[in-house]
């Protein structure tokens, strides 16, 4: 019988047994498992928290990216335009000044004909006279008296009509 009693069950000792752990169970789980699962659960707000930021962050980008994209491509269509306006206002400021110089071309050729013709006529003018005068000077010799200068003008400008 000696050998039961080292196998025999204590109930007094099982009870205390379950009571020491269900104690160690209640310490444990007002100072280990409070404390830890506030820890997690601050953890975890934190962590969201951070993920909320970055999305938002992502968002702005995204957003940002997309006013600077609108942005480069209006200043690029203003650019063009710009360039464009620029090209046809040059083009007609050339036309504009070609215009202006055939004027003053045509002008100044005008001017110089005109000049030419007078001198033209000044000198036709100063050919007659010297006509008249030799020959009124060559008929008074011819005629052995004097012939009034008036009536040979006359005379020889009808005859130099004639021939035109």
């Amino acid at each position: 019988m000696q050998s039961l009693d080292v196998i025999s069950i204590n109930l007094w000792q099982i009870i205390i047994s379950l009571l020491n752990l269900l104690i160690l169970c209640l310490i444990i789980k007002k100072f280990l498992y409070k404390p830890v699962k506030n820890m997690l659960s601050k953890r975890e707000a934190e962590l969201n928290e951070m993920y909320n930021t970055a999305n938002d962050s992502i968002k702005r980008a995204e957003s940002d990216e997309a006013y600077w994209k609108e942005k480069r491509e209006s200043a690029q269509a203003e650019a063009e335009e710009i360039i464009e306006e620029a090209t046809s206002s040059a083009k007609m400021r050339g036309e504009k000044i070609v215009a202006e110089a055939k004027d003053k071309a045509e002008g100044i050729l005008k001017r110089a004909q005109n000049d030419a013709e007078l001198e033209m006529e000044k000198a036709q003018d100063t050919i007659k006279r010297e006509i008249i005068d030799v020959s009124s000077a060559l008929a008074e010799k011819m005629l052995g008296r004097e012939i009034n200068i008036e009536d040979h003008r006359n005379m020889i400008d009808s005859v130099i009509e004639d021939i035109k």
